[in-house]
């Protein structure tokens, strides 16, 4: 069984949770050690686990070797429930380190012996998303074909952020929990470091603000544990990130300084792999190889306020112009990771869809729209994300300004499909005069909906 998914989401306490850490064999692999000191570690798992040898191995296949002893003993631990032998080896991607064996050695520890073992469970896990897929789950070697189970982690939505929040005995509203979604994301870790005690802006002035504190230098930290040479990968994300809506490869190469060949191909796909970022097309950019776009929150935020260091206290930068401004920026990344959920609310949850923003090629009169869900039913939602302090409130200028953004729409793309124009809401939407312009209304409780 192959689990992989984000850095910090969960992956191996949910493992260890399941098995009540009781396992046959466990062991994990250590960031930025070269292979003696992998090997090391593994040593000491190994004579955790009754191995009395005593020296560290001399390479990976001894390494396995001693493993399987260990496992063929009588004595080994079984699963109680199953019967099977437990064994569980953590960030498989940092063991294989450069020049050293450990890939074909565990291709032979697990076809020569341990595929042919019916009551033998082995679960591979790692964050580095990309190495799993391609050294395992896409393997042409050894381990083709030989996956029974892969399990992705991905991040909390919504409402799991806010049972895990519940649980925790910490009081948030609901506005508060998206506004810390826009900073956090889902990702359990981060939200295990809230300290119920204070405020939202207390504790991210303490977690992310503070040289001291326990996010502070998890933007750069995060790339490093994950990929062996990250500077191409943080020169993408820093570039893709100053274009909101996405950028096309091209101009990604120029703008990045990173050549446009296969280090770009192979970084760009590591990063959607491990979640950062999303490839996607749009109407006018088929032709064109689609735009990538940066969608994690924290690292949205963290290139935002941390490199940028447009601030120095959270508390302090609450409630200014420019806090609202990004506010309504951070609350479309919201959106588009609740895609599910606002089809639900819509009631097209079994529809094929593909989504995506777009922006008129006019320099007058133009119009931009946020979010697009282009519809097999023949039907386009035009989304309008608004995140306000209360109900939102359409005037005559803001109706004057959607119906222009149909109508340019209309006139560029010439869809042979229905437009309806959709209000997705942090604090619902006030009918009046002007509403009836409005086709659906995804309210603020849609989006916490879990499936």
């Amino acid at each position: 069984m192959v689990v992989f998914g984000r850095r910090r989401v969960g992956k191996t306490f949910l493992i260890r949770e399941f098995f009540n850490d009781h396992f046959s064999f466990y062991t994990t692999g250590i960031p930025d050690e070269k292979t003696r000191n992998q090997l090391k570690a593994f040593n000491e798992s190994l004579s955790i686990y009754g191995d009395e040898t005593g020296t560290i191995p001399r390479d990976w296949f001894e390494a396995f070797r001693r493993l399987r002893k260990i496992l063929e003993n009588g004595q080994v631990y079984r699963d109680y429930s199953s019967g099977k032998r437990i064994v569980f080896l953590d960030e498989v991607p940092w063991m294989d380190t450069a020049r050293s064996d450990f890939k074909s050695a565990f291709d032979f520890f697990w076809n020569s012996w341990g595929s042919t073992q019916e009551d033998l469970l082995l679960i591979v896990c790692g964050s580095a998303t990309s190495w799993i897929i391609n050294n395992i789950l896409n393997d042409k070697g050894g381990f083709h074909n030989r996956i029974t189970k892969q399990m992705q982690i991905e991040p909390f939505n919504l409402g799991e952020c806010e049972q895990y929040y519940e649980s925790n005995n910490i009081v948030l509203s609901r506005d508060k929990i998206i506004e810390s979604y826009m900073i956090f994301g889902g990702i359990p870790y981060y939200l295990n470091l809230y300290d119920r005690r204070l405020s939202l802006a207390q504790n991210v002035d303490s977690l992310i603000f503070d040289d001291r504190g326990d996010l502070h230098n998890e933007y750069y930290q995060l790339f490093r544990s994950l990929f062996k040479k990250p500077d191409n990968h943080i020169k993408i994300i820093e570039t893709m990130a100053e274009v909101k809506r996405g950028i096309q490869r091209t101009d990604l190469a120029k703008k990045s300084g990173v050549p446009d060949g296969e280090g770009l191909t192979k970084a760009l796909r590591e990063l959607e792999q491990c979640g950062f970022i999303r490839h996607y097309n749009n109407i006018s950019s088929r032709k064109n190889g689609g735009l990538y776009q940066v969608i994690d929150p924290f690292i949205l935020y963290c290139l935002y306020f941390i490199r940028d260091e447009r601030t120095k206290s959270w508390q302090a930068f609450i409630k200014s112009p420019d806090y609202y401004a990004w506010r309504g920026n951070a609350f479309e990344m919201v959106c588009l990771a609740h895609i599910p959920q606002i089809k639900s609310a819509l009631g097209i949850s079994g529809v094929e869809s593909s989504e995506y923003s777009w922006k008129s090629k006019q320099k007058d009169n133009g119009a931009q729209i946020d979010l697009l869900i282009d519809r097999k039913d023949d039907v386009i939602n035009l989304c309008e994300m608004k995140c306000t302090d209360k109900e939102f409130e359409i005037n005559r200028k803001y109706r004057d300004n959607l119906i222009n953004k149909v109508e340019t729409f209309r006139n560029e793309v010439k869809p042979k499909k229905a437009i309806h124009i959709t209000m997705i809401t942090s604090n619902g939407l006030k009918h009046n005069e002007y509403s009836d312009v409005v086709q659906n209304i995804v309210d603020p409780k849609c989006l916490f909906v879990q499936f």
